[in-house]
């Protein structure tokens, strides 16, 4: 769960044997997966037995790049159609857990397969609203990315007019008195051929997993990222500052006002490269290097659980949820 937003800021290696089989199965009719939450894995973890070798080779990273998109004063991308590209295909795992301290799960997730559509979202309000501002969201960007796949726009015009529309559904939700102040974070990947294209909004990240290296590719709309911007803090010391409770305060939200403004980037992808989408309940207990770490040494329906392990076994104080995507080729 986000604890809260304000909008007083400035904006300023693949597991052998993988296969699409790993994911949550789909029916014939290609349903849309939302909220599932297939049983963990609870075997007993240790992190430290899962660092890879500090000899491998140096990694090599696709260089993630913002896109400017309509809505946003800015030119559209090219579409990608027009491309020679090897054709591939994504495997997918997801799991969310309610952690060690909440009595409620206020994150959700979704994803179409067939349409290349994944999405996980954090909710913030009051009793239930959470919840109900995380799984409208999750619903209203899959769908709507469904229903604008006959549109001959790119990919990620289609983006930005599912999370517009995910906004929308929130936001008209949110004027309901029980419902008052919800909000969400969103962050959701498209495939485009032979890219990944990311929108995000709020704390939820996406991150690149190649070479046994982990990179964050989204920035945090939070009021910590932005001390750390501005150089009130390091990224070093930021993880055991002392905000009076601020550190989980964002700085966007979907569906906490009329309008939205996501970031934007894409991600070149090739056979074996993972991203990982996941929630700040997350995040905040593992390092990148961390989850590099955990990726290399699971198997990938293990991968999600083994995460989410280690961050109750270091608090769990929120929920926790992840989604792995793996390129393959088709």
């Amino acid at each position: 769960m986000t604890e809260e937003f304000t909008n007083e800021l400035s904006h300023p290696g693949m597991p052998s044997g993988l296969s699409s089989e790993s994911a949550p199965p789909a029916s014939a009719a290609a349903e849309t997966t939302l909220g599932a939450e297939p049983e963990p894995v609870r075997a007993p973890w240790s992190l430290a037995s899962a660092f890879p070798d500090p000899q491998s080779s140096e990694p090599s990273f696709p260089n993630p790049s913002f896109l400017e998109l309509p809505g946003m004063n800015a030119a559209t991308p090219p579409a990608t159609a027009g491309r020679e590209t090897a054709p591939l295909r994504i495997a997918v795992s997801a799991l969310s857990d309610i952690g060690c301290v909440r009595t409620n799960n206020e994150d959700a997730f979704g994803y179409d397969e067939s349409l290349g559509i994944f999405v996980i979202c954090d909710g913030m309000g009051g009793m239930a609203s959470g919840e109900i501002a995380s799984s409208r969201a999750v619903a209203a960007i899959v769908n709507s990315f469904a229903g604008t796949a006959i549109l001959d726009v790119p990919v990620s015009t289609r983006l930005l007019l599912a999370i517009t529309a995910a906004n929308s559904d929130v936001w008209e939700n949110g004027q309901l008195p029980a419902n008052r102040g919800m909000g969400t974070t969103a962050v959701v990947a498209a495939l485009d051929g032979d890219k990944l294209i990311l929108g995000n909004v709020g704390d939820s990240r996406a991150y690149i997993l190649q070479d046994r290296q982990c990179v964050q590719l989204t920035v945090d709309h939070s009021y910590l990222n932005e001390l750390i911007r501005n150089g009130t803090l390091t990224i070093e010391n930021a993880r055991s500052a002392d905000l009076g409770g601020m550190e989980s305060v964002i700085t966007r939200a979907v569906g906490v006002s009329a309008e939205v403004q996501p970031d934007f980037f894409s991600v070149d992808l090739k056979p074996g490269t993972a991203v990982l989408l996941a929630t700040d309940g997350l995040t905040r207990y593992l390092l990148p290097d961390e989850i590099a770490a955990v990726f290399s040494a699971s198997p990938f329906e293990s991968v999600c659980a083994n995460l989410i392990e280690v961050a109750k076994q270091r608090g769990g104080q929120d929920n926790v949820t992840c989604l792995l995507l793996v390129a393959l080729s088709a």
